[in-house]
């Protein structure tokens, strides 16, 4: 089977092609190269790519193409903050242009990376699949808004899931510290405090992201699957801010502080029992394992605090950089060559 993965250099990405190349799949990558110097360690896997924006997809890209996993987008709140129009051009138009093609051209299975941030503000308890949602971001608007008009393209033929990703953590080659597991692992270790602007009290779903990857295997290898929608992640998986910092510091000395000065109104807990009943879906990498992982590796690699804070390991400070040195321009277009 032929496996297109967009976004197949990001953080996900990179995780998600060693599976499935492991896997005996034929992969082939498509990414536009904005992270092309942020590893932590080489992801020392070779596929072919297609060095293009997600934007300018055609139709040739996708021949004899059997199933694409779509992975490309602007990543995370503070993303789609600096652009908001932008992420929707990419987020949302660009996902639902692709969808489109793919359908175009009888591709049978297309796996939509979505997330759980389009849960929003819920303080009513724990949220599932049918729960109504409530994006109060552009990033979160965007995918839910994606979600909505890719699943009126769906058919007996053209089989589309939606996969409400959890908060995603753990070692990747293309390690983020934007994320809240990995960011407050990275402060504990490298300044020896976790100070968080929050009281601590907003609820996350965490999810490892070798178990996030396994889960587009899981989707990609079933013949049938009962639902098109499934939050990633497990229901015993979902933690206040202040409850990971506690894990954390069990694993590394440090002290833990709460600024109460930006307070976060995100805050949702996530039902994750319908992946798991539905495909078999279970995790290997509960939060305390992935701290783990991350402080003995991390320690390996010699991690400091300017390192931990650069570029290489936050999304928007890398755009942001491109953008300062005139590598891209503001709609994040590439202004020379795009990278090879």
């Amino acid at each position: 089977m032929k496996v297109l993965v967009t976004g197949s250099e990001g953080y996900v990405g990179t995780v998600l092609v060693r599976q499935l190349v492991e896997k005996g799949y034929d992969v082939t990558g498509l990414d536009t190269g904005y992270y092309g110097d942020c590893n932590i360690v080489d992801p020392n896997i070779e596929i072919p790519i297609i060095r293009k924006d997600v934007r300018d997809i055609s139709s040739i890209d996708l021949q004899n193409v059997d199933a694409i996993l779509h992975l490309a987008a602007m990543s995370n709140d503070p993303l789609s903050f600096f652009n908001p129009e932008i992420t929707m051009d990419i987020n949302f138009k660009a996902s639902l242009n692709l969808a489109a093609l793919a359908k175009k051209a009888n591709i049978g299975k297309f796996i939509f990376a979505s997330s759980c941030s389009s849960y929003g503000i819920n303080n009513t308890g724990i949220v599932d699949e049918n729960s109504k949602l409530n994006p109060i971001t552009a990033y979160a608007q965007s995918k839910a808004l994606a979600e909505h008009e890719i699943l009126k393209l769906a058919s007996n033929d053209f089989n589309i899931v939606l996969f409400r990703s959890a908060t995603v953590n753990g070692l990747a080659p293309r390690l983020r510290f934007d994320l809240v597991v990995n960011n407050l692992t990275g402060l504990a270790l490298t300044t020896g405090k976790i100070s968080i602007k929050s009281d601590g009290t907003p609820w996350r779903p965490t999810v490892h992201v070798e178990d996030n990857c396994s889960a587009f295997l899981l989707a990609l290898e079933a013949e049938s699957i009962p639902s098109r929608l499934y939050n990633i992640g497990s229901t015993d998986e979902n933690y206040q801010i202040k409850d990971i910092a506690e894990v954390i510091r069990d694993n590394v000395d440090c002290d833990v502080e709460f600024q109460n000065q930006d307070p976060d109104s995100r805050s949702y807990r996530v039902n994750c029992d319908k992946i798991k009943n539905d495909l078999n879906f279970k995790i290997k990498w509960p939060l305390e394992k992935s701290v783990k992982e991350l402080v003995k590796n991390l320690t390996e690699l010699g991690l400091n605090h300017s390192e931990f804070d650069s570029r290489k390991y936050n999304r928007l400070k890398q755009i942001k950089y491109l953008i300062e040195t005139s590598r891209l321009d503001t709609n994040l277009r590439w202004l020379n060559n795009i990278p090879s």
